[in-house]
Parts: C-alpha cells; structure tokens; sequence
C-alpha cells in the first residue's frame, strides 16, 4: 500500500426533501450566489422555482448563468468568470448533474486568476484560490459534487481535458433521490457506466498489499450491478435510486483509491470520443473500457481473474485464466446492454476514420500499463 493523504471537507446532505436547505447551506458560503446549470430541465420540473424561493428567504441574491451542455464549454466558463467579477458574487451554487459542476469549478479559480483558466487544464499553473460552492445534484453520474476534478471541452482544437485541486471541492452537495425520478434512462444508464468506471479505474492497479480497498471496490461494483437494473424496471423505487445516487458520490470521493494508484488511461482514451463526436461520458466508457481491459490485462493477470471471479463470480472451474477474464469481460459488456449502451463504436455510427488522430492527442496515458499512440489505436480498434 502507498502512503497517503485523504482529505474530503464537502458536506453531503441525503434525502428526501433536502433542497429546501440550499439557502441556509448557501448563505453560510456568502450573501450574492452565482446560480449555475443547465438548458432549462430545472426549470421545468418546478426545483428552480423551490431554489430560489429557499434562497430568497435566507436574503441570498442570485445572479444567473444557464445553458451548461453535456461535454461542458469553455466558453461558457469564460462568460461565467466575467459574469462573476462584473456582478462581484461570493460563492457559486449548480443546481444540476456533472457537467454543470465541472464548469462551475472551472469558474470557481479562473475568478482570481489573472491568466487563461485553460493553464489549469494544460498542467501551466496550479490554482491558489477558488470561490466556495454548493450542490443540488440533479444526475448521479460522475461524483463531482465531492470530487477534487473538473473537465472541460475547449472548443478550438475540440480538446477535452482534466485537473484536479481540492481546493475546487464544493462545501456541501444536497442529495435528494426523488429529483432523479424523471431523468430519461438513457441518463440513468451513463450515469451508472460512468461510476462504474471510477471504481474500475481504482481498482485496477499493480499497487499491492491493497486488500480493503480491494473488497471495498469489489463491494461497489457488485452493488452497482445488481442495483441498476431496478431503476429500468421502476424508476421511483425511492431505495433504488438512494442506493445509486450515493454510490456516485461515493465512487469519485476517493476513498476507494486510498493507497493505491489508479489508471485513468480508459478515461483520456474517451475524453477524445466525447471531444470529437459529443457522446455522453459514460456512453463512451462502456464502450471504451472493455476493449481496454482485453488489450491490458496480460500485464496482471492473477488482477483481472480476481476482478472476474469476485465481481462477477465467474467460475474458476474454467481452469484458464485468459478465458476467465475474457468471460469477465463479456459479463461486464452484457451489463451495458442489459443498460440499453452500446458496447462498440460503430453501434453508435463512429468509424475508423479518426482513430489516429484522437490516438495522438491523448497520448500517452495510464498507470496500470503506460499507452502510447500505437496502444491506443489498437484499443480503438477493439472498441470498433
């Protein structure tokens, strides 16, 4: 096991009706909010009106910015940092899923940073400063609501890229799972695929001597699985939809990669999917991440047999590590499907065409095994 620091301050609110706190949670951050989200859902399903309503009453004045898209924009970033020096707002509130989050933060530390927040993102300058924020989580997908990450698409180039500080983690998260209850499941089915993969990320690693965290992502991945499906079958099984909303939050609050380091080459090779063609993360990684494992897993075999035969109970009787980690892979591909993703590229119209190119960009990546260009291609191939 790797020495470690854990810190994780967001302070995680869970449950029924917890929305009408926001504007208490809020005012103890500051007294003119920065109100973000998304293109209008909010708006309709009347939590906008309940937000601000609970804002007004704890005298918070609200300064808008909507219109955060899937893959979120620099260049709403951009508006959002001028928007916040202009109106000199003391905190940041997202009412909304990961996207929104993620472009919060961005607007977060480009307020007191004097040069392009995209040097944050090229790895050029480390964050010092950040406004405070709080979220009323819409989607349970990518666990930004606690996390230390953020990820945004720059237009120009269409580059989507990462960085991590905790100083961007927000103050608090409200956790209601009815606000999920709508969500089309298609939603539900990315959000799942996503968490998923921050613990496969996690999980699959050369550190040693990591059994707890072993059998506590093992544990998250089981439940994920088996929980699921439920939420295809009835969308407003309240227990369902609680037990997923926190194993979003939970899967990228880090806990589970205490210790140990993760890989996250899975997630560069698909941050180019989303970057070039627009597809949903967690589309992507269903489809990204068993080509991946079918191109690794010769590096730590006795690592993907143990993934295969306690994640999936594949039977050892197989007597061929290579077919129980192949079977492991093919039980982890028909979860996707059994979620309505798609499991390849071309299911979802992506061709060879730019295999190269996005190889290039993303380039090297990965701790588990290091992937340079000529690995990544191969590993699109597989997902062809």
């Amino acid at each position: 096991m790797l020495d470690f620091t854990y810190h994780n301050y967001t302070n995680i609110v869970f449950g029924r009706g917890t929305e009408a706190k926001v504007g208490e949670l809020t005012a103890q951050m500051g007294k003119k909010v920065l109100l973000h989200y998304g293109t209008g859902s909010i708006k309709k399903s009347g939590l906008y009106d309940r937000v601000m309503a609970s804002l007004k009453v704890a005298g918070v004045q609200v300064v808008e910015l909507g219109g955060v898209v899937p893959n979120p924009r620099l260049s709403l970033v951009k508006e959002g940092i001028e928007l916040c020096r202009k109106e000199q707002v003391d905190c940041i509130l997202i009412v909304g899923g990961g996207s929104a989050i993620d472009s919060a933060k961005a607007i977060a530390v480009g307020v007191y940073y004097d040069g392009d927040v995209w040097d944050f993102y090229e790895d050029k300058a480390q964050p010092e400063r950040a406004l405070p924020m709080g979220v009323v989580l819409t989607i349970p997908a990518a666990g930004s609501e606690t996390s230390a990450g953020t990820v945004v698409t720059k237009e120009e180039g269409w580059v989507k890229a990462a960085f991590g500080s905790n100083i961007i983690r927000p103050q608090f998260a409200i956790l209601n799972p009815e606000l999920t209850y709508t969500l089309p499941f298609h939603q539900t089915a990315n959000g799942v695929a996503d968490m998923l993969a921050h613990v496969m990320e996690r999980y699959f690693t050369q550190t040693t001597g990591v059994d707890f965290t072993d059998r506590l992502c093992e544990g998250a991945m089981r439940s994920i699985i088996h929980i699921a499906p439920k939420l295809k079958e009835n969308p407003t099984d309240y227990d369902a939809r609680a037990d997923i909303m926190l194993a979003g939050c939970i899967t990228h609050a880090d806990i589970l990669g205490v210790g140990r380091a993760g890989d996250w080459g899975s997630h560069d090779i698909e941050h180019e999917l989303s970057a070039i063609y627009d597809i949903a993360h967690g589309a992507g990684l269903a489809i990204v991440f068993p080509a991946w494992i079918k191109y690794v897993y010769k590096d730590n075999v006795p690592r993907f047999v143990q993934w295969a035969t306690r994640v999936f109970d594949v039977d050892l009787a197989f007597d061929d590590p290579d077919a129980i980690v192949l079977e492991g892979v093919r039980r982890l591909e028909a979860f996707f499907q059994q979620m309505e993703l798609s499991v390849r590229l071309h299911e979802i119209g992506i061709d060879d065409t730019r295999l190269e190119e996005m190889a290039e960009k993303a380039a090297p990546v990965g701790n588990f095994k290091v992937l340079e260009k000529k690995d990544i291609v191969e590993i699109y191939k597989l997902a062809l």
